[in-house]
């Protein structure tokens, strides 16, 4: 058996260079959550299961898979970027759809005020010294549906208002094993400066 360093067999080097699928995001409230899911399960009773119908709500800022000994650095400069960072309220209005290709599409609800959720992705990209490209901040209720149940669920989204808004104070960092598992939190992270930029004009639907 090949030995490394420090009596490390070859078996425990491997076992060191597991890599993770990180994912970093921004959860709604709780009560903007239960609604989510509600209107999961709208689309749920017209479509049977489907994919994504039993995800979490969140925005997502950032995903890669790299190995966990980058993990203690990742953290670091995701702090560096929470302490600097203002709250800021997040408010929606409608769902919309986005198409993947001429087969596949993703309802999702609309971020209304996306200015401060794309400049904080855009801090998170630098930290990798690399352009942020074509973000639209979302939390999506269907995933990859397929034109046939696009059209079956068509009156429970055409038009329909989303009308919320919670305040943002920071993020989750989340992994899973690359070859598949649940995401865990690794970390939360508060901003250094939680007061909302702004005040909440509403709390649930209109």
């Amino acid at each position: 058996m090949q030995v490394h360093p420090a009596g490390a067999t070859h078996s425990t080097f491997l076992e060191e260079e597991k890599t993770f699928d990180y994912l970093l995001v921004i959860h709604p409230d709780s009560q903007v959550s239960e609604d989510v899911k509600g209107m999961k399960m709208q689309l749920a009773n017209a479509l049977g299961y489907y994919n994504s119908q039993f995800s979490n709500a969140y925005i997502s800022l950032f995903r890669s898979e790299f190995p966990e000994r980058f993990e203690a650095s990742f953290i670091d400069m995701l702090e560096t970027v929470s302490r600097r960072q203002h709250g800021f309220t997040i408010y929606t209005s409608r769902l919309e759809k986005f198409d993947l290709g001429n087969s596949k599409h993703t309802i999702y609800v609309n971020v209304a005020n996306p200015k401060p959720v794309t400049e904080l992705h855009r801090k998170i990209m630098q930290l990798f010294s690399i352009g942020g490209g074509q973000f639209k901040p979302h939390i999506t209720v269907a995933r990859a549906i397929n034109s046939a149940q696009l059209e079956k669920v068509h009156p429970h989204v055409h038009n329909q208002l989303f009308v919320r808004s919670f305040e943002c104070h920071g993020f989750l960092l989340l992994r899973k094993p690359v070859r598949g598992g649940h995401y865990e939190v690794v970390k939360a992270f508060t901003f250094g400066d939680t007061e909302a930029q702004g005040n909440t004009l509403f709390n649930h639907a209109a």
